[in-house]
């Protein structure tokens, strides 16, 4: 059932949603060579706590960390590890978001870290136009599949591919409510979108295959051929005036 918020909803909402922009940019301010994504993550849990809220990724179906951060060919939900060491020319991918009074943000965004290769800037630069063409997508009347069929145009007219098994979602008082949100599909198909819907629209673009497996953690998942892949998130509030970015600083 898709729940649609009331304007008070969403301004409460907004708030869970400013600090997990918020600490998404603290990240990528605090990402360094030579530190594992172990210690990335406790910095992560310190600044959402500091700030009166709480990681809502922590615990959430069994999750050990406060943010999903995956490195290079990871695609999503990769486990922080005292063994797994940022470096130079890395991609990373932080998911994070942060609950306030019962409501939930949610955001991502992949970082470059130091000199990466032309590939790999592309592949960056065209999964952010990805999430931004989504975005211009959720207008009131649209249709869900509006937003994905923006988003996989787009990525596969840049020679990439759309990751299948996992797609954004609604998200209010719980961190994934209905609709799903997929990164593909037809225009004029899916669930109409009307003001006061909230969803979380999250490219995951591969540079290689579109075909993704999951490592024997169980959470972390990867592309198949080995080859990088990306992935933007923002969780926007739909209204009669067009979408608004909920997660910004």
């Amino acid at each position: 059932m898709i729940i649609v918020k009331s304007p008070t909803d969403i301004e409460q909402m907004s708030k869970a949603c400013k600090l997990s922009a918020q600490v998404l940019q603290y990240a990528g301010e605090q990402i360094n060579s030579g530190m594992s994504t172990y210690e990335l993550d406790k910095l992560i849990y310190d600044y959402i706590t500091a700030h009166g809220g709480r990681p809502n990724f922590l615990n959430y179906g069994g999750f050990k960390g406060s943010a999903c951060i995956s490195l290079n060919d990871e695609v999503i939900h990769g486990l922080p590890d005292k063994k797994k060491i940022i470096r130079s020319g890395d991609i990373v991918s932080i998911d994070v978001g942060a609950e306030i009074n019962g409501w939930q943000g949610d955001n991502a965004y992949t970082f470059a870290v130091g000199q990466v290769s032309p590939s790999a800037e592309k592949l960056l630069r065209v999964t952010k136009e990805c999430l931004s063409l989504g975005i211009a997508a959720a207008k009131p009347g649209n249709r869900i599949g509006d937003i994905g069929n923006a988003v996989q145009t787009h990525a596969e007219q840049n020679g990439f591919s759309v990751v299948r098994e996992y797609v954004g979602h609604g998200i209010g008082r719980d961190l994934h409510e209905d609709p799903e949100v997929p990164n593909y599909g037809a225009k004029g198909r899916g669930p109409r979108l009307m003001p006061g819907m909230t969803i979380a629209i999250e490219p995951m673009i591969n540079e290689g295959t579109c075909s993704v497996k999951v490592l024997p953690d169980g959470w972390t998942v990867k592309t198949k051929d080995g080859l990088l892949s990306a992935h933007f998130e923002n969780t926007i509030a739909i209204t009669q005036n067009g979408p608004v970015i909920l997660t910004t600083v």
